[in-house]
């Protein structure tokens, strides 16, 4: 996948300062410090565009970053952090919900959990809450390099058990120090894309 260009936009805490150009929109869900930045990093080939960071629950608005001119990666806010106060986390709630439920350019969410330990109750939470919205789902398992590859089908398979993912659900193996499922992500993620609102040929993967 060939990136042209990738900025940050916006830090949105609503509807009223979502970008309205339409552009498709990807968002990324998990809980705090799983390796959501680091996953955009890698995916977009930057060393820091998307600000990682060591304290949980840093994030708290939805982060907006334009990819080719042509789609955007949103970053909401981590979940299951017990150092967030019970207001915050019911007000990031209201947001996240507001915004899987409603956003009409939504075309993807990729469900970011670690490879090296189950799913939470939090991830599993959430990934029943967007299958039973019918909100399109990719499971991402990160720190895949942390795992033995000798390893890699008893962990993939414990991921897909405790979330209870059915055989359609993709779930993709990924480290972000390798670039191990770098390729495979962006299949899906332009398979989910409307033709009638990209410029494909921005998008398309290097022959």
């Amino acid at each position: 996948m060939k990136i042209t260009n990738a900025e940050f936009i916006i830090s949105a805490v609503g509807p009223a300062q979502y970008p309205d150009d339409g552009f498709p929109e990807i968002g990324l869900a998990g809980r705090s410090n799983v390796g959501k930045s680091s996953l955009i990093n890698k995916m977009i080939m930057r060393k820091n565009l998307a600000r990682t960071s060591s304290q949980p629950g840093k994030t708290q608005q939805l982060n907006y970053y334009r990819i080719n001119d042509s789609m955007y990666f949103v970053d909401v806010p981590g979940y299951g952090y017990a150092k967030v106060s019970k207001v915050q986390r019911a007000a990031w709630g209201k947001m996240i919900e507001a915004y899987f439920r409603e956003r009409d350019a939504l075309r993807l969410v990729m469900l970011v959990v670690d490879l090296r330990h189950p799913p939470t109750e939090d991830d599993c939470m959430m990934h029943q809450w967007l299958t039973h919205y019918e909100v399109p789902v990719a499971v991402v398992a990160t720190k895949a390099d942390k795992v033995s590859k000798s390893r890699w089908p008893k962990h993939l398979k414990q991921v897909r058990t405790t979330l209870g993912l059915d055989a359609d659900t993709p779930l993709v193996l990924f480290s972000a120090e390798t670039g191990q499922g770098r390729e495979e992500l962006w299949d899906i993620i332009l398979s989910h894309q409307s033709s009638g609102e990209t410029e494909q040929e921005d998008l398309h993967p290097d022959e």
